[in-house]
């Protein structure tokens, strides 16, 4: 767990671990006591509560043990206990100190150590991202070596899945909304291909994956886990170490929409001629693909080979319906619910009948279903939004808005109409339907136009009231400067309702009596699509989606492609005049170009940067991550809080995901009326954040190459004490400070309710005597730093070594301040410190004996700046010179870093230098017992009079703690040496500047002694 989450609440924090939270006063401030408690989601249950329905007939018990009056003996409806009894499970997995405890492949424990401790330069992976990843680890690698009392998951994930999907085995991994699914699989992708190309012969990993997704939109977006795609995750988001990138490279992975699973016509023909071919011979004339043609076409790249691994994006779509016995009330869907229900049910049966084909075709190894809400939809002949009980990992969305990961959604909770349960936008279909106000029915009849102007009132009321608040937003986004407007969205139940609400907003054209058209401007005027002569803006801002039709591939529908010509054809004229191609327009089919503007909305550069508002048919669908809305009106029924969720969630992806001073996000919202979504909040206009400029650093190849800069990637260091007197010469980084600080208090107040309260005080340790220290501390340094070749202590150095330990103490290196004792140097984790310092001042004495070799990676044992490519949104930068730095950019953590880069440049001996960021130069060392990883500032190539260069690691530091004197102790004694003792890389040495004010002045005088005297290592102040 990070230190940090120790010093301040975790409220709005996305890397918190769920299980402890910081205890409230009386006035509902956080104190400074932590406490431990269950999940949020254990406290609010995160599944939509189904409708009422009637009772299973023969049902018997509760399966799971909770009387939740859902669970059969035939069907389990609740997984929330198994799923918090693998969450206990896992916890105490994560927190085992020591990688071989974890009962898993090295691959996967280097790779659980980077997701959870490596400093990334983007967003490192949330919580719920890791904890998402480690269920599946966890079952996969772990639970089958636990034995009897882990067998039981996977018995109730077979379980579970032969009650619903007898010939897969899938695991659902429920994530919220914006908290980053495709983050997920690319982490699921690479634990799965690294460990098959390191273990070719396992069977519990695979390196072909085969990712399905609902739509196009997502289908597209879903690139980023393709290794070649020029956006990979892999190396942008830093999925993977730098040296285990090869092995996804080799990895297999076909990325497609479920649509593409439908069998196709191998050949055209006309009604007429099948009906003579059937006639003549009796038999249907059968011109379909068969399966194995279907996945040739779908995915070739993965034909012959075995135990696929498949991941569902929004695998909610994908299940087999329940035809017998149904447990749903059918009789309660009519009409558009019903027609809806239909279309679901085919979808999922299309989805699901594909992936059985590849089971069967090829095999398939385990299926992972990634959706914020794995639930049964309306109509599956399952019990409506209940979970899919195959769900193993869950992280809500009342999880994620505490994080802070999404947007505060805010709702209506009070209104000035009296006599009313609830405020009349909260769901406002139902409030429609009770004041006897209507919609036309769906389609238009011939000749029929309808006025939007006759808008049932509370539609209108509520775009007034939406508005006010989009306009006041508006003019804040332009008052601190951000490129690109907010989005206000509107998801309609029909095209007929879809229509009038978008004309409404946007303004239309009349006809009258007399055959003359005029435009009727809309009252809001940052969103209609005419300019105040009635004339159409060039540049919509108002657009109309059927995002169902944009998702299928294929051709719009007639009613909604006359609908929608006017702003096809705008979009064509735009593309125009972007590409400079008078053909650009032309090629593009409408649905594609529909498409293009949909998922481009609100990005810099793109179709669909100035829209304002989308006026959308049905709901728009998952995976449309349109960052920028702010506000939602539902204009359709909402039977389900599933339902909710899913339109929600379209407005709840964060707009910054930069952490403020505190380390935490700043809250975004986004209003909402007309969604009946089951979450309260206080209405406030919130200021947005400014987005920062974001710059790609990288090295500039092959114009700089020539300042290329190579360095050693050390795992670790071998130490051979040559058979000689120890001896060690300690200076003031080998000195321990003992402090509050470091310790922990020294005097605590302990006070009851009543009664008179204590002074707890570090008294007793006073009294250990110079002598049982120096004994202790001689022993814990000979039985953990000195051993022989068959694992025993040294006991011929325990004498030297005593006498060493003596001469550190007396000389004052031991220093004990704000009421700490000599005797706290006995606590395990401070001795170790202090073996530590004690043991290096031995090895930097026997420097000259060439004891140290440095262990280089045998995977990867060289890093260069020639791989250094990574996005930032940091203002503190420097822009390199041309001919000193192989990359065009050094980001710098302080403006001391950024003085350091004009000093380097500026003086005549230094070849080329480059700053350690996105460059995979770490250092290891210890901290205590702790091993951690250094990374020095920057690398610097001097010329020192010799033929090569001098490779000059420097640390630009101010103040200096422990862990500063650790990490300067390891160059000097162990890095340093062990890397020119190897003689393969050059000659290194290592520096400090802890004077901003004197960097120039002091990095010239060092210049000036690497010249005289080439040391192996300086230090300076």
């Amino acid at each position: 767990m990070s230190e940090s989450f120790f010093e301040k609440p975790i409220l709005n924090s996305p890397y918190a671990y769920p299980g402890r939270h910081w205890e409230l006063n009386a006035d509902g401030q956080p104190t400074n006591r932590i406490v431990e408690s269950r999940r949020r989601s254990d406290l609010i249950t995160p599944v939509p509560k189904p409708k009422k329905q009637k009772k299973a007939k023969g049902q018997t018990q509760f399966v799971l043990g909770h009387a939740d009056d859902l669970s059969t003996a035939e069907q389990e409806y609740n997984p929330t206990p198994i799923i918090n009894e693998i969450r206990t499970y896992i916890d105490v997995w994560r927190a085992l100190p020591n990688p071989d405890q974890w009962l898993v492949t090295p691959e996967t424990a280097r790779l659980l150590q980077h997701w959870r401790s490596t400093a990334f330069q983007g967003i490192r992976p949330f919580f719920c991202q890791v904890e998402a990843v480690e269920t599946a680890i966890w079952l996969a690698e772990v639970a089958p070596k636990l034995g009897a009392r882990a067998s039981k998951f996977r018995a109730h994930i077979e379980g579970a899945n032969a009650q619903a999907n007898p010939d897969l085995f899938r695991i659902a991994l429920k994530l919220a909304t914006g908290a980053g699914k495709t983050t997920v699989m690319a982490m699921l992708i690479a634990w799965q291909a690294i460990n098959a190309a390191r273990h070719p012969g396992a069977k519990a990993f695979s390196r072909g994956f085969l990712i399905v997704a609902p739509g196009i939109t997502i289908r597209d977006r879903l690139r980023v886990l393709l290794p070649n795609d020029p956006d990979s995750y892999y190396r942008s988001r830093e999925i993977a170490p730098p040296d285990m990138l090869d092995a996804i490279d080799h990895a297999k992975i076909v990325i497609t929409n479920y649509h593409a699973f439908k069998r196709r016509e191998r050949m055209e023909v006309s009604k007429g001629n099948r009906q003579l071919v059937e006639g003549r011979t009796g038999q249907k004339l059968d011109t379909l693909e068969n399966e194995g043609q279907m996945l040739q076409r779908v995915m070739p790249d993965l034909m012959g080979m075995k135990n696929i691994v498949v991941l569902n994006d929004e695998a909610h779509h994908c299940y087999r319906e329940r035809v017998g016995d149904r447990e749903e009330d059918d009789d309660a869907l009519k009409g558009e619910a019903k027609d809806e229900a239909k279309a679901n049910n085919e979808a999922a049966r299309m989805w699901i009948s594909g992936l059985e084909t590849v089971k069967r075709k090829l095999g398939v190894q385990v299926v992972f279903d990634l959706s914020a809400t794995p639930f049964f939809l309306r109509g599956s002949g399952y019990r409506e939004g209940t979970l899919f009980p195959w769900t193993m990992s869950d992280f809500s969305l009342m999880d994620a808005i505490e994080c802070g990961i999404v947007k505060l959604p805010r709702i209506p909770i009070a209104d000035n109409v009296s006599g009313g349960d609830t405020p009349k936008f909260r769901n406002l279909w139902e409030e429609i339907k009770k004041s006897g106000q209507s919609f036309p029915k769906k389609g238009r009849a011939s000749g029929q136009t309808n006025d939007p102007r006759n808008l049932p009132l509370l539609v209108q009321s509520a775009l007034d009231a939406l508005y006010g608040h989009y306009a006041k937003t508006f003019a804040l986004w332009q008052e601190v400067g951000i490129g690109v407007p907010p989005v206000f969205i509107v998801v309609c139940n029909n095209t007929s309702t879809s229509e009038l609400v978008y004309k409404y907003i946007s303004g239309f054209e009349q006809t009258d009596e007399n055959g003359a058209t005029k435009t009727v401007l809309s009252r809001f005027d940052l969103l209609h699509n005419y300019d105040e002569f009635g004339n159409r803006l060039a540049r919509p801002n108002t657009i109309l989606i059927d995002s169902a039709q944009l998702e299928s591939g294929e051709a719009l529908d007639k009613d909604f492609r006359e609908l929608a010509a006017d702003e096809i054809e705008r979009f064509r004229r735009e593309m125009v005049e972007r590409t400079g191609d008078i053909q650009a327009g032309q090629k593009i089919d409408e649905a594609t170009l529909l498409r293009e503007v949909m998922n481009t909305v609100g990005r810099k550069g793109k179709l669909g940067e100035q829209i304002r508002c989308v006026v959308s048919v049905s709901m728009l669908t998952e995976g449309w991550d349109a960052n920028t809305v702010t506000h939602i009106l539902g204009v359709r029924a909402f039977g389900t809080q599933l339902l909710c969720e899913q339109v929600v969630g379209r407005g709840l992806r964060r707009q910054s995901y930069v952490e403020n001073a505190d380390g935490l996000f700043n809250v975004e919202y986004a209003d909402i009326l007309g969604i009946p979504f089951d979450f309260t909040a206080s209405p406030v206009v919130s200021k947005p954040q400014k987005p920062r400029e974001t710059v790609q650093v990288q090295a500039v190849r092959p114009d700089r190459d020539r300042l290329e800069i190579r360095f050693p990637r050390v795992t670790g260091y071998r130490v051979e004490l040559p058979a000689m007197r120890l001896e060690a010469d300690f200076r003031e980084d080998h000195a321990l400070d003992l402090n509050p600080d470091l310790v922990g208090p020294t005097n605590t107040r302990n006070q009851g309710i009543i009664g008179e309260g204590i002074d707890l005080k570090i008294s007793d340790l006073d009294q250990v005597r110079r002598n049982k220290i120096l004994f202790e501390l001689s022993v814990h340094i000979l039985r953990t730093k000195y051993r022989d070749g068959d694992g025993g202590p040294r006991n011929d150095l325990f004498g030297p070594i005593k006498r060493i330990t003596r001469q550190w103490l007396d000389g004052g290196y031991l220093r004990c301040t704000g009421g700490t004792t000599e005797g706290q140097v006995l606590y395990r984790a401070i001795a170790d410190m202090a073996a530590n310092k004690i043991v290096a001042a031995i090895n930097e004495k026997l420097i000259n004996e060439r004891p140290v070799r440095a262990i280089l990676d045998p995977y990867n044992p060289t890093g260069s700046t020639r791989y250094v490519n990574f996005t930032t949104s940091k203002e503190t930068r420097w822009e390199t010179a041309h001919d000193k730095c192989h990359v065009n950019w050094v980001v710098c953590d302080s403006d001391w870093e950024a003085e350091f880069c004009r000093v380097a440049e500026a003086h005549p001996r230094v070849r080329a230098y480059v700053k350690n960021q996105g460059l995979g130069f770490e250092v290891p060392y210890l901290m205590g017992s702790t091993q951690r990883k250094y990374l020095p500032d920057f690398i610097v190539h001097v010329d020192d009079g010799h033929d090569d260069p001098l490779n000059l690691v420097v640390e630009i530091k101010g103040y200096r703690g422990e862990d500063a004197k650790e990490k300067a102790n390891t160059m000097r004694t162990y890095w340093v040496p062990g890397v020119n003792n190897l003689q393969k890389f050059g000659r290194w040495a290592f520096a400090e500047f802890t004077a901003v004010y004197e960097i120039e002045a002091a990095f010239g005088m060092l210049i000036d002694e690497l010249i005289a005297e080439s040391p192996a290592t300086l230090v300076t102040g």
